[in-house]
Formats: structure tokens, C-alpha cells, sequence
């Protein structure tokens, strides 16, 4: 097999040349705009070419994450940025947006597409469709185990990526709206607010239920056949770059664990490490009563005194070292910068392993109590341990040789290069020292700046020997290499079909549960679409009109071919209608011959990507319940096939693989079970069910009254995971159906404008 990858994470320049030093083969990071860390510092143009070149002459790589969905006002934005990747000679672009892949695709051939984590591929199927769409490779759900990972990785011509250490999230990425629907800030578009890792009231007590410990697979990553293995960790500094990418450089050098380096790692940023579900599942991978970094353990607490601890530490600690301890009843660990400490009644600098020794707590600390563990949460030894080298500002930028011609005539002076010219008009006259006035052009036009060029020959055509001011020749310079870069801009997207325009407003019901239609006049409805399960009773579809039949397969399925014999016996009884939710569901149907619907899962938020669903084969597109009222009217206006809007609905707010339940595994009965949270004055339902859970705001989505505004082809009502009364349903379908909210519902992004 070939010698895998170890991809580092870099969000600054820093963090780079940091990682590569350390062993890296390749490097990750994100631009200014379109990155799913946002908050990260972020590479410019320059930073960006400057690293590429010293990555490559190093026969090292670099990919940039493009990785957020894209509203229909910042494609030309977008442009721009695979343009500096393109430009910088990026060695792939990691992408979550389909119009952002369609334009790679069409104007960007020179960059591969690598499909990012965030089109939750959990499955082979979802990888094979995304492999027939073009892109070379796929980061895998960190949700899946050993054996789901190698059965992926066993497709021929697709490269897959697999997270090995760093944060994780509690909903698959990808499908977690609950930042953006309930704080304004989407996961989705980069700039989550993390409001998994606050305290809930629920089932036991006040607690961290959805706050994950971190992945570090340590060893284990030698048994992963994927391409390339990755560190995450663009938030984090070049420190713990430098030490968590040295730490497996030399477990895949063969050199092992190394249980020094570890503590390093812990002592710079650590949650409590877990391996979370590669080996089967697993439901110690919750921290639920500290959030944050926590550091080394390196003792408990044995003795108390006024202001002061004992403890035998497990670790050398030296004065000025972090400390933190566990203090019961707060979020996060109580942490102090270790002033003075004594060894043996004497005060001293630095403590050895095994020693007892006597810290003093600073002012107005807690009152720490025996028994709680105390953590080493940094280290001044650790801080010096990591150096690196670093090419000085401007060495390694990458530049085009260009050669260029000047030809000066009484009344104009030209310059051309790489088939493009540049003139000036002016009177010119005849120069005192000729030389020096060569000399003159040859410094104006050596001057790159910070374009890509590098002059690497110059004619100068002067037969009458004129002189041309310096100022003059600044300004056909900057004229002739602003003509070719502008030149070398992509300025124009690709084409799209024309806009669809409905000739009516059709209205669709979806469900998971046939028996929520009773008290619903079914010809008030245009469609009916019903959400599969491998259980599904096909039987129940016969007390509803065929021709107004919509079968959908979920956006979440982890072994897809239980569905298999299902779809089969549905097509062969004439079921030509569908709807799919995540990528698999392009493996599992016909390629044609059906009447194919993507739901607001697969997202469309941009032309683009209505365009690229339609050329995949689908016949409508659904608006995502994140975006807002703005972008959907644009869509529904301009996109090139039927959009559908969502007006109610119980949006799930992530979808996890983490059990919430608080019993073991062993005899779970496994079905439904609904459990109250609460957090900041607002209620939340959580549905656990065959070993996933799903949370829910207390209040539904309506967009009824904002809904007349947008003139979509489709008006859809879901009535799915609650459980709904047929008596309900209909109240809340005769309002909607006539634009009217249902009174307590929430508008998420719908009203807010950009902030999503």
C-alpha cells in the first residue's frame, strides 16, 4: 500500500511551517473567506503562495478549505478565492457546497476536489456517488468504525481521509443546525458557537450531556488502510500542532507511542481522550461534568491547609506551570499560574516526579476539598521543547517568469509580455545619459511587488535613445501586469440553465407516519411524501392516492443496503416518485427512468448548486431551513429547476451516533425514548432511538406568513420524529396552507438576514 499521508492542520502561517517540520506530509488551511473556521487567523494570498512554494520544494502538499455553503451574493466572492488557490497552485480544495464543486469542476480543472467531512459521508455508497460527481477523494464521518473505514477505503480510484486525533463534535458534521438555528451562527457556514458544550437540566441532574471528549487514536492509526490520516485542530496553536503532529509522525515512522510526548500533548490543550466508536460504540465519549481543557492529571489532592494543597505529583511541575483542579459544581476545572511551592518545608523552582509537594493556591480561590485531581495544564519545559525553523518573509514565493519588451518611440512608449501590452502617450525627448535611462526602465519593470511575476529578461527597443520619466514607467508597468493577471482572473461563473418558473403553487405533506393524514382532506394536498425505514410497512401506502406519492430514504443510514431489498420491491411496483437526504441515496436508486427530489439535507443555498443537482438528475431542489428569506427568494426566482420551501417543521438540531440514554448498552431496548432538557430558559426534546440521538427546540419552525413572499414551486409541511395527532396535524395544515404561523413557533434564520 502506499506510505499514508499524515495531514496537519495549520490555521496561521505559524502553525504551517510548524507542522511540516514535524513531519507532516501535508498541510490543511483555510483563506479569509469560506472556511469552515472562521475564527481561525486564516491565510491571505500572500501567506498562501509564500507557503505553498516552501511546502513544495519540500515535495510536501497543501489543501485549502473552501469548506462552508455559499449564498447565491457570494459567488463572485468565491471566485475570487479558488481563484488565489488556483493562482498559489493549491494542491486541492476541500469542499462542502456543490456550486462550489460545478465551479471547480468547470473553471478550476487544475485543483482536485476533496470532499469534506461536512457532506457527512458515512457510508460506501455516499462516497461512490461523490466519486461519480468528481471528486478524488473523501473525508469520512468520525463516526465510523474499523470496519466501516476499510470497506470505504476498499473503492479503487477514491483517496479517503480519516480524523485520527483532535475535537469532536456531537452531530455528525454536517447535520448540526443547532447554532444556527438557535444562536445565529451556522456550523455550516463556519462560525459555530459550540452551544452542545453548555450544561443541560435533564435525566441526571445538571450536566454536560453533548460535550465531547477528544479523538486520539493513537497506535490504532496503523491499522486504518485510508490515504490520509488527519490531525484536526485549526483553531489550536503552532505549539500543539508542532507536538500532536511529531507524536504520530513517529508512530507511523514505526518508533511507537511515546508516553512523554503524550504528556506534552495534554499538557498544551486536552480534553480526556477517547477513541469514540472505532472499535464498536462506545458511551464513555461524553465528558458531561468539565468542559475545556483540562491538562495532564498529576495527582489528588491529600491534604488541605489555609490557602495551600499537598499532593504527590506524577509529573516533574516547575514554578509558573498552569494548574487547574476539578472544583464540584462548576463548568469548567479552577486554574491558577503556580506562584510557590514547597518540597520537604523548603520553597523550591522545580518539582521532580514522586515528590510530595506543598502548592500555595492563590487569593480568593475555591476551597479545594481531598481527593480532587489536580492537573498540569502548562508547562514553561513543554512551551521550549517544540522549535522550528521558519524560511525568512519572502524567500519561498512562488513567481512566473515573464519576459518583457519596451519600445519607446518619440510620442508613446509600450511595453508587452506573455501576449499582452501596455501603452502610454507622451512627448519624449531625447535622454542626456543613455545608459542611465536604460537603467531607469530596467529598475521600473523589475519591480513585481506583489504580483506573481518575476522578470526574467528585458529587450528595450529605443532607436532615437528618448528618455521616459520614471513615473511614466511605473505606470506601464503596474498597467501591463494588472493586464495580465486580470487577464488570468476567472471573471464570469459557469452558464446555467434558465430560471423555472411555476405556472402554480403546489403543496406537499411529509411524514414519517401514514396515520397523522386521517383528518387531512387529501385533496388539499398535491403530494404526499412518506419517510422510509428498512421496517417500513409497505401495506400502509395503500390507503393513500398513488399518483400523489413521494418515497423518501433519510438523510442518516449507516448500513444503506438494509434498504436495498425495499426500494427494489417499491420500484418494481411503479413507485417512480423519491426523495433522497444524504449522498447514498443516488447509489440506491435508478439513474434514470424517476422523478428524483434532493431534500434541504443535500444543501442548496446557491444557482450553482441548483444547477449541479440538476445535471446529477434531480428534478427539484428544497431550500435549507437555515437560510434565510433573502437568499430563498433568490433561488426561488433564478435556480433552474422547481425549488421547494419548507414552512413547518421540527427541525432536528443535530443528529448524533452518541447514545443519551443513561442505562448500558447491554439489554437496551433500544426504541423511542424522548427525554426533557433545559438550558437558558429554553426547553429541548432529545430522541434516542436505536442507538442515535436527535435533539429538538420546544418550538417548531413556521415560515407560513414569510413563505407567501417567496415564490417557490412547492410549500412543504413535515410532520416527522414528533408524534403528531391526526386532529393537530389538520389544525396546523389549514392554517399554514393559507400562509397564517402557527402561534409559539420559532423563525430561525428565516428574518435575521446575514448572520447565519
Amino acid at each position: 500500500m502506499k506510505q499514508q499521508e499524515l495531514l496537519a492542520p495549520a490555521g496561521n502561517l505559524e502553525a504551517g511551517y510548524a507542522a511540516l517540520f514535524y513531519g507532516a506530509d501535508a498541510v490543511y488551511l483555510g483563506l479569509k473567506h469560506f472556511s469552515a473556521r472562521a475564527t481561525a487567523a486564516n491565510f491571505d494570498e500572500e501567506e498562501l503562495e509564500e507557503f505553498v512554494a516552501f511546502a513544495h520544494d519540500r515535495g510536501k502538499k497543501v489543501y485549502v478549505a473552501v469548506n462552508t455553503l455559499v449564498e447565491d451574493d457570494e459567488l463572485s466572492e468565491l471566485l475570487n478565492t479558488l481563484d488565489i488557490c488556483s493562482r498559489c497552485r493549491a494542491d486541492a480544495v476541500i469542499l462542502q457546497d456543490l456550486g462550489a464543486a460545478r465551479i471547480v469542476r468547470e473553471k478550476y480543472p487544475e485543483l482536485e476536489m476533496h470532499a469534506s467531512t461536512q457532506m457527512a459521508v458515512h457510508n460506501k455508497e455516499g462516497a461512490l456517488a461523490l466519486k461519480k460527481i468528481g471528486f478524488s477523494r473523501v473525508v469520512l464521518a468520525r463516526e465510523l468504525s474499523l470496519k466501516e473505514i476499510k470497506d470505504i477505503a476498499s473503492i479503487s480510484g477514491l483517496e479517503t481521509e480519516a480524523f485520527v486525533h483532535g475535537a469532536l463534535c456531537y452531530s455528525y458534521s454536517g447535520m448540526c443546525l443547532f447554532s444556527s438555528l438557535e444562536c445565529g451562527r451556522s456550523a455550516n457556514r463556519g462560525k459555530c458557537l459550540y452551544p452542545c458544550r453548555a450544561a443541560f437540566a435533564g435525566q441526571s441532574g445538571d450536566k454536560h450531556y453533548f460535550s465531547m471528549k477528544d479523538m486520539a487514536l493513537k497506535d490504532d492509526v496503523l491499522k486504518m488502510p485510508v490515504t490520509s490520516l488527519k490531525i484536526e485542530g485549526r483553531k489550536k496553536t503552532a505549539l500543539y500542532v508542532a507536538a500532536v503532529t511529531d507524536y504520530y509522525r513517529r508512530i507511523l515512522d514505526g518508533k511507537g507511542c511515546d508516553t512523554a510526548r503524550e504528556e506534552n500533548i495534554k499538557q498544551i490543550f486536552s480534553r480526556p481522550w477517547t477513541e469514540f466508536h472505532l472499535h464498536g460504540k462506545d458511551k464513555t465519549v461524553v465528558e458531561p461534568d468539565f468542559v475545556g481543557h483540562r491538562g495532564l492529571p498529576i495527582g489528588k489532592i491529600e491534604q488541605v491547609f489555609h490557602g495551600r494543597i499537598s499532593l504527590h505529583v506524577r509529573h516533574d511541575v516547575a514554578r509558573h506551570d498552569g494548574i487547574q483542579i476539578d472544583v464540584p459544581g462548576e463548568e469548567k476545572p479552577f486554574g491558577f499560574s503556580l506562584r510557590s511551592m514547597q518540597v520537604g518545608g523548603e520553597s523550591v523552582f522545580e518539582a521532580k516526579s514522586g515528590q510530595e509537594v506543598v502548592m500555595t493556591l492563590p487569593p480568593k480561590a475555591p476551597k479545594p476539598e481531598k481527593g480532587l485531581t489536580v492537573y498540569l495544564a502548562s508547562s514553561g519545559k513543554v512551551k521550549g521543547a517544540y522549535d522550528y525553523s521558519r524560511p525568512k518573509r519572502g524567500e519561498f514565493r512562488r513567481r512566473l517568469p515573464i519576459e518583457v519588451k519596451v519600445f519607446v518611440s518619440a510620442h508613446k512608449v509600450t511595453a508587452t509580455a506573455a501576449g499582452f501590452s501596455a501603452e502610454l502617450k507622451g512627448e519624449f525627448l531625447p535622454a542626456l545619459e543613455v545608459q542611465k535611462a536604460e537603467n531607469m526602465v530596467y529598475g521600473a519593470f523589475a519591480k513585481t511587488g506583489d504580483t506573481c511575476f518575476e522578470m526574467s529578461k528585458l529587450s528595450i527597443e529605443n532607436p532615437e535613445r528618448l528618455f521616459v520619466p520614471v513615473s511614466l514607467l511605473n505606470q506601464l508597468r503596474r498597467d501591463l501586469y494588472s493586464a495580465i493577471v486580470t487577464e488570468n482572473k476567472k471573471t464570469s461563473l459557469p452558464l446555467i440553465d434558465k430560471p423555472f418558473v411555476a405556472d402554480k403553487q403546489s403543496w406537499i405533506i411529509r411524514t414519517d407516519d401514514v396515520n397523522v393524514l386521517k383528518d387531512i382532506d387529501l385533496d388539499t394536498v398535491d403530494e404526499v411524501t412518506v419517510v422510509l425505514t428498512p421496517e417500513f410497512d409497505v401495506g400502509l401506502l395503500k390507503s393513500l392516492p398513488k399518483n400523489k406519492l413521494r418515497l423518501a430514504l433519510p438523510a442518516l443510514e449507516r448500513a444503506p443496503t438494509k434498504y436495498a431489498e425495499l426500494v427494489r420491491r417499491l420500484l418494481d411496483g411503479g413507485f417512480r416518485k423519491w426523495e433522497i437526504g444524504n449522498w447514498w441515496g443516488l447509489s440506491m436508486l435508478p439513474t434514470s427512468g424517476i422523478d428524483l427530489s434532493f431534500d434541504g439535507s443535500l444543501y442548496t443555498l446557491n444557482t450553482q448548486a441548483a444547477q449541479a443537482a440538476k445535471d446529477i438528475g434531480a428534478g427539484r431542489v428544497t431550500l435549507s431551513v437555515e437560510d434565510c428569506l433573502n437568499n430563498m427568494q433568490t433561488l426561488a426566482k433564478s435556480a433552474p429547476l422547481p425549488v421547494v420551501m419548507p414552512i413547518y417543521q421540527d427541525a432536528p438540531l443535530f443528529t448524533s451516533a452518541v447514545c443519551i440514554r443513561a442505562n448500558p448498552c447491554k439489554n437496551c431496548p433500544q426504541g423511542e425514548k424522548w427525554l426533557k432538557l433545559r438550558h437558558d430558559g429554553k426547553d429541548y426534546l432529545a430522541l434516542s432511538k436505536n442507538c442515535q440521538t436527535m435533539l429538538f427546540a420546544e418550538r417548531p419552525l413556521c415560515f407560513a406568513a414569510e413563505a407567501a413572499k417567496v415564490p417557490a414551486a412547492f410549500y412543504r409541511v413535515d410532520f416527522v420524529y414528533r408524534h403528531y395527532l391526526p386532529e393537530v396535524a389538520a389544525s396546523i395544515w389549514n392554517k399554514v396552507r393559507h400562509f397564517t404561523d402557527v402561534s409559539g413557533c420559532a423563525k430561525g434564520n428565516l428574518v435575521s438576514g446575514r448572520n447565519f
